[in-house]
C-alpha cells in the first residue's frame, strides 16, 4: 500500500465509519517505511482537518452534492482536494491522477471520468475560491459552535489566530523520565523539544510523549515523597507519572486500564497503583488524599492540532466535570490540594466549573506568569497560538 492509499484508507473510515484517525493510520501504515509513513499522516491528518473547507470546493467547482457520491469518490476527492489546496511540494497532476486511480481502485469505473473533470476543476480554482473565503470557521474548517465559542471567549482576533494556529502540526515534545536530556529544554521544566520521538528511549521508558501544557498540570499538582494523591481520570498515564510519592491512579474504562498499567510499568512508577474503576462510585476507602488531580473528560479544543478529526466529534461535558470535581473535594483531606485541569480552551468547561464548586483557587498566575490565563490571573491557560503548545486550563483548589 503506498502513502496516499493508506491516506484514503484513513479519510475513508473517519468519515463513513466514524473510525478514529490515529487508529485507523496505525493499522493502515504497517509495512510503510518512516517516510511514506510521515507523508500518509500529512495527508490524512490534513484531509481530515481541512474537510469542511474542501467539501465547500468539491460542491462548488464539482457542481454536484457530495451526499450523492459514492464513498469512496468521496474520499479520493477530499484527499485530493487536500493536495491541490495545502500540500506543497506535491504535483498537482499527481494529485489528479493518483485520486482517479483511487476511484478505479475502488472498482467505480462509471465514476473515473468524474472524478477526472471534478480534480480537474478543482486544479484549476480551488486555491482562488478558498482565497476569497471571509476569514471564519468555513475557511479556516471548524464547526460554527467552535469559532463562537472562542470569539466569545477570546476576542475574534485571537479565534482567528487560534483557528490558524490549530491547523498546523504540533510541537514535538517528551518529558525526561532518566537518563541524558534528549533535546532541547523548553519554559516547562523537564519538558524537551525534539524533532522525534526517539522510540527505543520510549520503549525503555526513558522519555514519555507529552505536551508543555500537559506537563505543566503535572508539575501544578506538586505532589511530595511522603504525600498521598489520587488521579481520578489517570489514562494513559502522562501526568500520574510525574508525581511523587504514593499515587491511586484511577481509570474507568479497562483497556485504558490495562494500557495505564502497561505504562507504569514501562516508566518505573512502581508509587503509581492502577485502580480500574468508576471515580464516581469509588470504594469509601480511597479517602483523605493530600492531593487530587482531576484530569477531566472535555471537548478537547486545546488538541485539535494534534487529533485531526476530534473537532468534528467534540463535544462539552461539564455535569461530568462538575460531578468529578464534587468526588476531588469529598476525597481530599480537610486543608488539600485539588488541581482541576482539562485540555480544552472553553470557559463553560474551564473557570464556570470551578467558579460553581464553591473551592478557592490559588493564585496561579503568580507563580507562573507566562501562562497566566487572560482574564482570571487566578488560573493558567496555555494557548497553542501564544505559547505553542496545546491548550490547558489549571487550577489549583483548596478543599
Amino acid at each position: 500500500m503506498t502513502a496516499r492509499q493508506t491516506a484514503y484508507e484513513v479519510v475513508l473510515r473517519v468519515f463513513e465509519d466514524d473510525a478514529y484517525a490515529d487508529r485507523v493510520l496505525r493499522s493502515a501504515a504497517e509495512g510503510l517505511d518512516a517516510r511514506d509513513r510521515a507523508l500518509a499522516q500529512r495527508l490524512a491528518y490534513g484531509t481530515v482537518q481541512r474537510v469542511r473547507t474542501l467539501d465547500y470546493a468539491i460542491e462548488e467547482l464539482g457542481r454536484r452534492p457530495l451526499r450523492k457520491l459514492d464513498p469512496p469518490v468521496r474520499a479520493a476527492l477530499r484527499l485530493g482536494a487536500y493536495q491541490l489546496a495545502y500540500a506543497a511540494g506535491i504535483p498537482s497532476h499527481a494529485a489528479v491522477n493518483e485520486s482517479v486511480e483511487l476511484v478505479r481502485r475502488a472498482r467505480l469505473e462509471r465514476a473515473v471520468s468524474f472524478t477526472n473533470a471534478v480534480m480537474r476543476r478543482l486544479d484549476a480554482g480551488i486555491r482562488q475560491l478558498i482565497g476569497s473565503l471571509p476569514e471564519g470557521p468555513l475557511k479556516h474548517s471548524y464547526p460554527d459552535w467552535v469559532a463562537e465559542v472562542w470569539t466569545r471567549d477570546l476576542g475574534p482576533e485571537q479565534a482567528l489566530e487560534l483557528m490558524r494556529a490549530q491547523n498546523e502540526p504540533p510541537e514535538t515534545v517528551v518529558r525526561l523520565v532518566t537518563g541524558e536530556p534528549p533535546g532541547e529544554p523548553t519554559d516547562v521544566p523537564g519538558a524537551y523539544r525534539v524533532d522525534r520521538v526517539d522510540e527505543q528511549a520510549l520503549r525503555e521508558g526513558r522519555i514519555w510523549p507529552q505536551s508543555r501544557g500537559s506537563q505543566l498540570a503535572g508539575l501544578i499538582v506538586g505532589a511530595r515523597e511522603g504525600e498521598r494523591t489520587l488521579d481520578l481520570c489517570a489514562a494513559p498515564g502522562g501526568k500520574a507519572t510525574q508525581l511523587a510519592g504514593e499515587v491511586v491512579a484511577v481509570e474507568i474504562h479497562e483497556a485504558r486500564a490495562r494500557e495505564l498499567q502497561e505504562n507504569v510499568r514501562r516508566l518505573g512508577a512502581d508509587n503509581v497503583t492502577v485502580v480500574n474503576g468508576d471515580a464516581l462510585a469509588l470504594p469509601s476507602e480511597l479517602t483523605g488524599f493530600d492531593r487530587v488531580l482531576v484530569d477531566a473528560p472535555c471537548s478537547g479544543l486545546g488538541v485539535l492540532a494534534g487529533r485531526p478529526d476530534l473537532r468534528w466529534r467534540a463535544q462539552p461535558l461539564p455535569d461530568l466535570q462538575r460531578d468529578l470535581l464534587g468526588v476531588a473535594a469529598e476525597r481530599v483531606r480537610p486543608g488539600g490540594t485539588i488541581v482541576y485541569s482539562v485540555c480544552t480552551i472553553n470557559a463553560e468547561e474551564n473557570e464556570a466549573i470551578v467558579d460553581a464548586s464553591g473551592l478557592r483557587p490559588g493564585p496561579l498566575g503568580d507563580e507562573w506568569p507566562p501562562f497566566q490565563h487572560p482574564h482570571r490571573p487566578e488560573f493558567l491557560l496555555t494557548l497553542p497560538h501564544v505559547h505553542g503548545t496545546s491548550g490547558f486550563f489549571i487550577a489549583r483548589l483548596t478543599a
